[in-house]
């Protein structure tokens, strides 16, 4: 079996927690995408038309800036990628760390917090960061336990056993 990365934005720590969880249960190691610049909670005001999430929501083209890392993602097989739900899809954070790395023949798993909305037209929007990638839709957790995250993170196998 690869070697398998959680990687994650998470604005207001729901999907940090659930990335933690999954890491765990799933032996892989973790990753935070973080944005340069910090999101406040008026960034975050979706109510709001002129906050930063609804402004770069607005704009499939803006990509956040993130932090630079010096992790190797070549060390990786599997990315199992987290955040949380934005009008129907990822956050564009998600498309600048998709964006920035090379994704070549790695297998991006998706998942999702959400108040309630599924993926919508989340592999469309972010499949363009990482085209030589394979991504799939992993699951979306909505209040989910502990119990029931460590039961999605263990049917994960290892992709390149089914080749």
């Amino acid at each position: 079996m690869g070697k398998r990365l959680v990687a994650y934005f998470s604005a207001g720590g729901t999907t940090k927690k659930v990335a933690e969880m999954i890491a765990n249960s799933a032996k892989a190691d973790l990753f935070e995408i973080e944005p340069k610049i910090p999101y406040t909670k008026a960034d975050l005001d979706w109510m709001d038309q002129k906050s930063r999430s609804s402004m770069e929501m607005n704009d499939k083209k803006f990509r956040p800036e993130v932090l630079d890392t010096d992790t190797d993602f070549n060390a990786y097989d599997e990315i199992i990628l987290g955040f949380p739900i934005w009008w129907y899809v990822a956050p564009t954070i998600v498309n600048t760390f998709l964006e920035k790395h090379d994704f070549s023949d790695k297998k991006i798993i998706l998942f999702a917090t959400s108040g309630g909305s599924g993926f919508g037209n989340t592999i469309r929007e972010l499949k363009p960061s990482a085209p030589k990638s394979i991504m799939e839709e992993g699951k979306i957790f909505n209040n989910a336990t502990k119990q029931e995250i460590a039961q999605w993170a263990e049917t994960l196998q290892d992709w390149r056993e089914t080749l």
